[in-house]
């Protein structure tokens, strides 16, 4: 008897017998080539069919319990739907297998096709995400590994002090002041050119100097040697920015993500003086004793304007000590939202029934510009740099 290679059936139709008895596997084989024989023509006759590869190996699995006998019929085609579907349809006219009564019914024709092709599919799902995860990330990691190299390379000595920093000290309008040699290559590593070293805990000249002529932001450890460093700074030079490593860690040793979310919040240094003078120290540049955030000073108007629930902002207050973020209020004081300060100008401008804002930072003239054009009645900040009179919206401070 012929075969057809599995490789090359197109279909499968798979067929489902029940026998009222015991019957073997030759039984059913029997049934199915006598019984259709001469019902479909000699074109479709299934033993030429075998005989010329258009149909494949006949596989029957029976299972007989009490009795009866139970079972699939699985026959692989590489002819055409219909003719597939023709010779499916004439194992449904079996009606006995050997002396026992039958019924076949044909359950699926399936399309080794379709199958092939969902499988092509998934594989070739599998060896993309094998090859993202494995040779991509290689070329990439060579590429930083080389470029960091060469950034590392471009440390130079600035200054009679010979202080480590990058090559963009004298080009560039912002300077980023670290404390020492590592830092200033960590800061390298990730691209950044306008960096220079204290090389120490004192401050030498040349950074006084430039602090004189640029814009400076200091990035700090997250130790006690960053809160000295600080306040020795703000006796000498006139810093803008002040930013500080999470607490006990170093800038040396900070990734990519831990530097850039740094950056991003970077604390004024009006906002430095006034937690210093209040004996505390907050995110980047941030420890509060407990004992502060619980005796907080109580809220107070600093200009006559509408009259707000003092309470209320007086305890939202409180619990932004530290958080570096604002909440913004509506009529009734309910909170419409919580974001970043870095973020509060842009969200100001989204939220039109926003009544008031409580911030855990400075309200400058940026921000009551914003508030005036929204609408906001009032703005509840740790400090502010504007006079109150020089605006009709409500700005509310600590004592």
């Amino acid at each position: 008897m012929g075969k057809i290679s599995p490789v090359s059936a197109k279909y499968i139709i798979n067929t489902l017998i029940q026998i009222e008895g015991a019957v073997d596997r030759p039984d059913v084989i029997g049934a199915i080539f006598g019984q259709t024989e001469g019902l479909l023509g000699s074109e479709l006759e299934l033993r030429e069919l075998q005989r010329s590869g258009r149909v494949g190996r006949i596989e029957v699995k029976l299972d007989t319990k009490g009795g009866k006998t139970q079972g699939n019929i699985i026959i692989p085609s590489s002819m055409d739907k219909a003719e597939t579907a023709i010779i499916g349809a004439a194992l449904e006219t079996i009606e006995r297998i050997g002396p026992c009564n039958a019924k076949v019914s044909v359950e699926s024709l399936e399309d080794v096709r379709i199958t092939k092709r969902s499988y092509v599919i998934e594989r070739a799902k599998e060896l993309l995400k094998n090859m993202t995860d494995t040779v991509l990330p290689d070329s990439q990691e060579i590429t930083i590994e080389v470029a960091q190299s060469v950034r590392m390379m471009e440390v130079q000595e600035y200054g009679p002090e010979k202080l480590a920093a990058g090559p963009g000290v004298d080009e560039a309008e912002d300077l980023i002041v670290v404390e020492g040699r590592a830092d200033v290559l960590n800061l390298l590593k990730q691209g950044m050119k306008n960096v220079i070293c204290l090389n120490g805990t004192s401050v030498p000249q040349t950074i006084q100097t430039l602090s004189r002529q640029k814009t400076i932001t200091c990035f700090l450890d997250g130790d006690r040697g960053g809160d000295l460093i600080i306040k020795e700074m703000l006796n000498c030079c006139e810093i803008d920015y002040v930013i500080r490593a999470p607490d006990g860690k170093e800038v040396e040793e900070l990734t990519q993500k831990e530097i850039h979310k740094a950056l991003r919040n970077k604390v004024a240094v009006e906002q430095v003086k006034l937690d210093i003078e209040r004996g505390s120290r907050g995110q980047n540049g941030a420890r509060r004793p407990q004992t502060v955030q619980q005796r907080r000073p109580p809220v107070v108007t600093t200009n006559a304007k509408p009259k707000v629930d003092d309470a209320k902002l007086r305890e939202m207050l409180e619990g932004m000590v530290g958080t570096r973020g604002a909440c913004i209020l509506d009529t009734q004081l309910q909170v419409l939202g919580k974001v970043p300060v870095t973020e509060l100008q842009a969200t100001l401008s989204n939220l039109p029934d926003s009544y008031a804002v409580v911030l855990d930072g400075v309200i400058d003239g940026a921000l009551v510009s914003v508030a005036e054009k929204t609408g906001i009645v009032a703005l509840v900040g740790m400090g502010a740099n504007v006079q109150p009179t020089a605006t009709k919206v409500l700005i509310l401070t600590p004592n």
